[in-house]
């Protein structure tokens, strides 16, 4: 009987991979003068570097709109009218944003977003803090 836990323990952990979940990091800021470039990094948890992740950009006071989906090996795919100075790249874990000709409107919060499936098999949203993104000084 001692070891039906131990059996049900590696049952479920066999079922789900794991009972841990991606955890985003993003830094807090990051600055950079008009016309410069941004390269914004979300770095996944120990685990998760095979996950795409999508970026997401917020003006205060304003629902996020979606940027783009950056898969593991890099490519990504754009959301609709994004322009051409976003892009997105990946190296193990960390997942890029890049700005191009920084512009003003670019000022707002970056959060990266990821899924995970949990215990009942359904998808769980994970979030990124986010990082604010100031267009107005030297980087």
């Amino acid at each position: 009987m001692a070891c039906a836990p131990l059996l049900l323990l590696t049952l479920l952990l066999h079922c789900t991979g794991s009972l841990s979940q991606p955890v985003l990091t993003q830094p807090p800021s990051a600055s950079a003068s008009p016309g410069a470039s941004a390269k914004l990094t979300c770095t996944l948890s120990s685990g998760y570097s095979n996950y795409g992740i999508t970026w997401h950009q917020q003006h205060p006071e304003k629902s996020p709109r979606y940027l783009m989906y950056v898969y593991s090996d890099g490519s990504q795919s754009k959301g609709d009218g994004v322009p051409d100075r976003f892009s997105g790249s990946s190296s193990g874990a960390d997942r890029y944003l890049t700005i191009s000709n920084v512009q003003p409107e670019d000022e707002a919060d970056y959060h990266c977003q990821t899924w995970d499936s949990g215990v009942n098999h359904s998808d769980t949203s994970r979030w990124g803090s986010g990082t604010k993104t100031s267009a107005c000084s030297l980087s």
